[in-house]
């Protein structure tokens, strides 16, 4: 399994937008794209405006052509266009991947 941490930095005012177009769209559509979701945060310093996530892959090939699909998909464009009508939702996005420690398999 190969494990990606992706953590947003929200525009501010926008992370209950950003949190309502997870909790209600996106999750389902990482799923439809094979893409599972095994944990979410926000940042217990509010003031920080940042949220994270760790999505599960078979393989950094599947993440690859998973997260290539899912991006052209038309609902999700249409979703993008929709929610970020005002603007984006988030400044940056920074993914780091991850596998588990030898220990915890």
């Amino acid at each position: 399994m190969l494990y990606e941490l992706r953590i947003y930095d929200v525009v501010p005012g926008q992370m209950q937008a950003l949190l309502d177009r997870f909790q209600y769209h996106t999750i389902r559509l990482f799923a439809e794209h094979d893409m599972k979701i095994t944990d979410f945060w926000v940042d217990a310093d509010e003031s920080a405006n940042r949220l994270y996530y760790i999505v599960e892959h078979r393989d950094l090939a599947s993440r690859e052509s998973n997260f290539k699909h899912f991006m052209e998909d038309p609902e999700w464009l249409a979703l993008v266009e929709k929610t970020e009508a005002n603007g984006p939702l988030h400044e940056k996005i920074e993914v780091i991947y991850l596998n588990k420690a030898p220990f915890m398999k």
